[in-house]
């Protein structure tokens, strides 16, 4: 038996469907016996797991792992469950443990990493163990050299094509547990419909796990897999949690067509290079066809910082507000995502950004603003060699991971990046604080009128004074009133 585990993925455990290990199971489906273990929906993660691998005499346990929340049960979790069952070989994927294998192996109580796109390996490694042979010529895998202890890395496997993998098994999951009301529909799930971005951002961790590929589901299937969703489970929008779902123009456009008679809702991540060249024709039908929201990486308001963030193709600040005037005439909302503080003169980055957002707001005021800290990945480029410079360091263990400094740095908000002192950090908070409540977001569909008026009444002053320091009423306002910002903010 193996045991599929999702760790909370957020500190409120609202479900989210487990995209990941659903995409294994269909892999495993017919040939091994699993176990689907969300640890959103269970109270005791450890008494969870423990008691199915009791129940089940499972061998196999595989968790999926992102830093942040899920990291943080998944150490103490895995240590616990490996000291009462040590027959049990536990094996870690997911973007963390991709990025870090060898802090993962060092820590004695994970046996296996899988790394990147992990499917298939993950099968290979199952049916390896199943017949007691070698899987350390496995691509992918990451592991300790018996004997030596020393911890080994194969060359990443290739990307499995979505394609040519089977469909998902909701029957595994109880699906109507994650559907929820959002600002595309009163009854949301999510899919996975590509993998990769064609792109090298230098702060993205999606670079050391694809180098440049993108590979994705046909529109028509894509599109079957939406009706299916509508059909079998009454959704009325759809979350497309691709790293990059609008890479084809072709495909969007197809995908758009067949989808526009269902009445859905739907929401996806995009270049805004890639958008800017986008037809009007596809426009239309997009619009048409229920595209109520669009994630974009605006990341900065310096063109010399993009540069820097080897952004690629023909980003630049100008095609950020060209791209927000356009959405603007199609009543599609853009959700830009701008990454404050970068290396080497953060205030000076973070002093442009803000100025360049207000200009935003100016061309279109419904775009939603997302701030994020710079927070380095281990990979090569200009801005981690500045933030190696000024001795930036990653923990050495799974333990170092889980403290509250190294939780607050993978959410995004640490208070102890060496490049980044305190006035700068305060100045970035309180303008969050400011912009979120003179321009509540659309995404809190909680939010009734009256409060939206009551927010931005209390905010206007900072907001045209660009007073923004110590905002104590706003922090006020925000308990009594209780209003959402942004659901992917780094703050």
């Amino acid at each position: 038996m193996i045991i599929l585990y999702n760790p909370p993925s957020n500190a409120q455990r609202k479900p989210v469907l487990p995209m990941s290990l659903l995409a294994l199971g269909a892999l495993l489906e017919g040939e091994q016996a699993y176990r689907i273990v969300d640890g959103n929906l269970v109270g005791d993660t450890v008494a969870e797991v423990d008691r199915v691998v009791r129940e089940t005499g499972a061998d196999i346990l595989a968790v999926t792992v992102m830093p942040g929340p899920q990291l943080g049960d998944a150490v103490p979790l895995c240590y616990v469950v490996k000291a009462r069952h040590p027959h049990l070989t536990i094996v870690w994927g997911g973007y963390f443990p991709t990025q870090h294998f060898d802090v993962c192996l060092r820590s004695g109580y994970v046996d296996y990493v899988v790394c990147g796109h992990g499917e298939a390996i993950f099968k290979s490694l199952v049916d390896v163990l199943r017949r007691g042979d070698d899987p350390t010529g496995l691509p992918g895998l990451a592991f300790r050299r018996p004997g030596s202890g020393q911890v080994i890395s194969n060359p990443m496997p290739p990307i499995p094509h979505p394609n040519r993998l089977p469909d998902w098994p909701y029957h595994r999951v109880d699906a109507a547990r994650y559907v929820r009301r959002t600002f595309m529909g009163e009854r949301t799930l999510p899919h996975h419909s590509s993998y990769g971005c064609p792109f090298f951002c230098n702060f993205c961790a999606v670079v050391n796990m694809v180098n440049g590929r993108w590979l994705a589901q046909s529109a028509e299937r894509t599109a079957a897999t939406v009706q299916r969703l509508v059909h079998e489970f009454g959704v009325d929008a759809v979350e497309f949690y691709d790293n990059n779902f609008f890479t084809a123009e072709a495909r969007t456009a197809e995908f758009a067509e067949r989808v526009r008679r269902l009445g859905i809702g739907w929401w996806g991540e995009a270049r805004i290079d890639t958008l800017m060249h986008y037809s009007h024709r596809t426009w239309d039908l997009m619009r048409d066809a229920g595209l109520r929201m669009v994630f974009l990486g605006a990341e900065s308001g310096s063109d010399d910082t993009l540069k820097r963030m080897n952004k690629g193709g023909k980003a630049s600040t100008e095609k950020t507000l060209e791209l927000a005037a356009r959405m603007k005439q199609y009543g599609i909302v853009p959700e830009m995502s701008f990454v404050l503080g970068n290396p080497p003169d953060p205030d000076e980055d973070v002093r442009q950004t803000i100025e360049f957002i207000r200009k935003v707001k100016r061309v279109n005021p419904d775009v939603e603003i997302i701030l994020y800290m710079y927070t380095p990945v281990p990979l090569a480029g200009e801005l981690y060699e500045a933030a190696k410079a000024e001795g930036f360091l990653f923990p050495e263990t799974l333990e170092q991971w889980i403290s509250l400094e190294w939780q607050e740095f993978s959410q995004r908000r640490s208070t102890k990046v060496p490049w980044l002192d305190d006035p700068v950090r305060r100045k970035i908070r309180d303008f969050q604080w400011v912009i979120n409540a003179y321009y509540p977001t659309i995404t809190d569909v909680h939010l009734s009128r009256l409060r939206r008026g009551t927010l931005r009444a209390l905010s206007a002053w900072r907001y045209h004074l660009r007073l923004y320091g110590y905002p104590l009423e706003l922090r006020a306002a925000h308990k009594l009133l209780a209003y959402q910002r942004p659901e992917t903010s780094g703050f």
